[in-house]
């Protein structure tokens, strides 16, 4: 079988590969690249697995006239830049040792060695400068399949990096067949291991998360990351039900709509969110909580957070979303309110000044954005 893909027949691509091959070496693209492009969506990043050490990568790209980045030469990987483009080249390898996180490795010169440490079958599969798909692992009949399978022992490939439990789901979420459901033996090897979710940092947990709950229709692997109890084990507190409900109101994908839904405790902290996702967290799980009308949210924070707002509280609740939500959204959102604090001076000034037009400006909004400029003004005299 070949691949046939834009970014392989780019010149760049082209030009890093005839490196490789005219010095000798053996040079394939792995990993996202070919996995992505066979299911025909989109690549991010272009990942080279090689037989040449580190410092040969460096020697051949230099010779070449090309940058050479060093980042990370003790496992192998050598980022070279190719008219702009960047390219991970890793030699290949085998894990000689590892503790759940990191692992020391050993240089090989078989592309067989290098595919049987990797994660999932689907991801090891590897193309040719021409396309010509090397297989090692029967990752191909995988993909095709859409299932997402532990490559040899699940249990042994998890307790080399337990981040790969995470990565199981992920990967489902956005490649798996949920008719055919997760593979047994990786869904068992998962719910087995929890204990080893315990040494990974937060950081790697939080961004596999927010990854996996970017996907288009994650419940499958969400459900069944609740019922294998390793939801709980990363979020306790954590339930699906209004999860569940949700996805079935959203109008798009957020990963962090999302993980307010699960209603789990100290998520931001758990999943060492970014000060925006935190910010956005925050904002949801308050909104949800209390009585503000969506029509209010629309004003103070916009319609996106206010229809985020209203799914949550209708998932929360197991209601419908109420009649005329997208007028009440529109409504709030289109709102200006007619007092400026220059509309109250001289009578007022400092700190009055400010609660006085905080005030009034709550007073438009429970009037439903009805009372005028001259009613405000009214009420601020009678004060």
């Amino acid at each position: 079988m070949k691949l046939t893909a834009p970014w392989l027949d780019a010149d760049h691509a082209q030009r890093l590969m005839a490196i490789f091959a005219e010095a000798g070496e053996q040079a394939y693209f792995v990993g996202g690249c070919v996995r992505n492009s066979l299911l025909g969506v989109p690549v991010s990043d272009l990942d080279v697995s090689s037989s040449a050490r580190p410092e040969k990568t460096m020697e051949l790209a230099r010779a070449a006239g090309l940058k050479a980045v060093p980042t990370g030469i003790e496992h192998g990987t050598v980022t070279v830049v190719v008219e702009d483009e960047p390219f991970e080249i890793t030699t290949f390898r085998h894990d000689v040792e590892t503790d759940g996180r990191r692992a020391v490795v050993a240089f090989s010169e078989h592309v067989e060695d290098d595919a049987h440490r990797r994660d999932f079958t689907m991801n090891a599969l590897y193309a040719a400068a021409d396309g010509e798909i090397i297989d090692p692992l029967g990752g191909l009949a995988d993909l095709e399949a859409r299932r997402v399978r532990f490559i040899d022992d699940a249990d042994q490939r998890i307790r080399e990096d337990y981040l790969r439990i995470l990565r199981f789901f992920r990967f489902h979420a956005w490649y798996g067949d949920d008719t055919a459901g997760l593979d047994p033996e990786g869904l068992a090897a998962c719910a087995a291991n929890l204990a080893g979710l315990e040494t990974l940092s937060r950081e790697r947990v939080g961004a596999e998360m927010v990854k996996l709950l970017s996907a288009p229709e994650p419940d499958l692997a969400l459900g069944a990351m609740d019922q294998s109890g390793v939801l709980n084990a990363l979020l306790p507190g954590a339930s699906t039900k209004a999860f569940f409900l949700l996805t079935s109101m959203e109008q798009a994908p957020d990963p962090i709509v999302r993980l307010a839904a699960l209603g789990a405790f100290d998520v931001a902290d758990l999943l060492r969110l970014s000060k925006s996702q935190t910010r956005q967290y925050a904002a949801l799980r308050r909104y949800a909580e209390e009585a503000q009308s969506i029509a209010e949210i629309a004003y103070r924070d916009g319609a996106k957070m206010a229809f985020d707002v209203a799914i949550l509280r209708a998932a929360f609740f197991e209601q419908l979303l109420p009649g005329g939500l997208q007028d009440e959204i529109k409504d709030g959102e289109e709102a200006l309110f007619p007092l400026k604090a220059k509309d109250l001076m001289p009578d007022f000034d400092g700190p009055a000044l400010g609660s006085m037009l905080r005030q009034l400006e709550q007073d438009w909004i429970d009037s439903g954005f009805a009372l005028d400029r001259s009613a405000l003004l009214a009420r601020a005299k009678e004060a």
